[in-house]
């Protein structure tokens, strides 16, 4: 058998280790030295440095006096990835034409194994810093978006995908952190047609979100979130917000919703 096709070796190891660069600078939010980086990957400095060199050509590493750190190429790859989505591409406009949603801050999330992954934003005018950039993920048993996309499974899919006697981070003092516990919080979900994150991922932060329902069978999985400030977030509000996704959610299923609204 040719080496290069035996169980267990890699067949690109240059590659291997270039995406692990790229992992270990998104991880890091920052620049990293040549040392650090070699460090890191267990390399000797001439092979990371090597890395590098053909990483920064390809705009993927920028060099800084610091150091390494992402290359805008990798933005721009990014939001390709969103950008084949059908749905990504007529959010902005939907969000515009909401008279709730205009004005807030409003994400769009996929399921990437047990995490909420986010890959797009409507700022809307309203100010609200929040800590869940493009590219950012959350766990999903947390996260008003992560939750919506569960609601949309069975409870045996939910269980199988997180494990029976899941036990979840407590990122806050209100996280659920138990499957029973996040099985209850789904049925509710699944009753009046949309999630709710209570301050269990953000201190201050309540979320609301629904799912989405692909225009093709090869389209993830998709989640519509919107997250208010916990002070302004009365039942009120909440409701509001809630109907609004909902309408919204049924305007992106529709392939032809953006032709009606020209």
């Amino acid at each position: 058998m040719d080496d290069d096709t035996r169980e267990g070796r890699d067949p690109a190891p240059a590659v291997t280790r270039s995406i692990r660069l790229l992992g270990i600078l998104a991880e890091a939010g920052g620049p990293r030295t040549l040392t650090e980086l070699a460090g890191d990957l267990g390399l000797a400095k001439s092979s990371t440095a090597n890395l590098c060199l053909a990483l920064e050509a390809g705009g993927m590493v920028d060099r800084t006096p610091q150091g390494y750190r992402l290359g805008v190429r990798t933005a721009e790859l990014g939001g390709a990835f969103a950008a084949q989505f059908n749905q990504v591409r007529e959010f902005y406009s939907v969000c515009e034409a909401s008279p709730q949603l205009a004005s807030e801050l409003v994400q769009v999330a996929m399921l990437d194994g047990t995490d909420a992954l986010y890959l797009a934003r409507h700022e809307g005018s309203r100010s609200l810093r929040l800590g869940t950039p493009l590219g950012s993920r959350l766990p999903a048993p947390l996260s008003a978006t992560g939750r919506a996309l569960l609601a949309a499974m069975s409870d045996d899919e939910v269980t199988e995908l997180l494990g029976a006697d899941a036990v979840f981070p407590q990122l806050t003092e209100r996280s659920a952190t138990t499957m029973s516990g996040l099985l209850e919080v789904l049925a509710t979900a699944r009753r009046r047609g949309w999630a709710l994150d209570a301050e269990e991922s953000f201190r201050g932060i309540v979320g609301v979100a629904v799912p989405l329902e692909g225009w093709a069978p090869t389209d993830p999985p998709l989640a519509l979130g919107v997250a208010i400030r916990a002070a302004e977030a009365d039942y009120e509000r909440i409701e509001r917000v809630g109907e609004a996704l909902r309408e919204a959610a049924a305007a992106l299923t529709n392939p032809f919703s953006a032709a009606v609204r020209r």
